[in-house]
């Protein structure tokens, strides 16, 4: 690493670093996939993703460097930054609608959605979107693919509205709603992503605990740091599923 490198911490990809006003990633099958995406954002006026610069000497992922604070985990947005980052969200949506994946596209499909209609972020979370001067900023987006807008936003809600099981449920009902007010979604889908949020929570647990079996990283790593809390979770959102459709209506 040159001195010039600045390593920039990660739970899931390694080498990751900062040159100046921009971020080097390492390449994946996927990463011209996922140019292709935040090209299609910048050409259409979003301005809620890190804007890509092609490859640097070395072959890596040349990304712009967006300052700002970064997102903690435990969820502690207060209802109107809940509120805004549901919108930026939909806006995020409304600018992906009319992307038209390369013909050659290939994705960094972690966990099966319940269908496929469009492309998505799949990783909405705190831990990845950028308080920036210009506003919310999603960052990391190797796990960019198809899926579904219900279970891109039942992350989404979950991870920002810190939807957890030593939480109140009134509390979580509130934050939840403060969120799902912010994206717009229409009355008739509530009730479906009500029932969604256990299911997308048992996913991310699947995942970890599979990894874990097959001993692929980084996933059983963060299955013996986070699987407890996963599970947990998923079970949390089943068993509260009607205080989540009473407070979205």
């Amino acid at each position: 690493m040159s001195s010039d490198e600045e390593p920039l911490a990660g739970n899931t990809t390694t080498g990751v670093v900062r040159i100046g006003e921009t971020v080097r990633r390492p390449v994946g099958p996927w990463t011209d996939s996922v140019d292709a995406v935040l090209g299609h954002l910048w050409a259409v006026g979003f301005t809620g993703a890190p804007r890509p610069l092609g490859r640097d000497a070395q072959g890596r992922q040349v990304l712009e460097y967006v300052s700002g604070e970064v997102g903690a985990a435990s969820g502690t947005y207060p209802a109107a930054e809940l509120f805004s980052i549901g919108r930026m969200l939909a806006e995020l949506h409304e600018a992906l609608a009319d992307f038209v994946p390369p013909p050659d596209a290939v994705w960094n499909r972690l966990i099966p959605p319940d269908r496929e209609d469009m492309i998505y972020h799949n990783d909405v979370a705190p831990w990845n979107l950028v308080r920036s001067d210009r506003g919310w900023v999603l960052i990391d987006w190797d796990a960019t693919a198809p899926g579904s807008r219900l279970w891109d936003i039942a992350y989404a809600a979950q991870s920002m509205a810190g939807l957890r099981a030593d939480r109140p449920v009134a509390e979580s009902a509130a934050r939840l709603r403060a969120f799902v007010d912010g994206y717009g979604l229409e009355p008739a889908a509530r009730p479906a992503l009500a029932g969604m949020l256990g299911r997308r929570a048992g996913a991310m647990y699947d995942l970890l605990h599979e990894g874990a079996r097959q001993r692929r990283q980084p996933w059983a790593r963060i299955w013996d740091e986070d699987g407890p809390y996963w599970r947990a979770t998923a079970e949390y959102l089943d068993a509260h599923r009607e205080a989540w459709n009473t407070a979205l209506q």
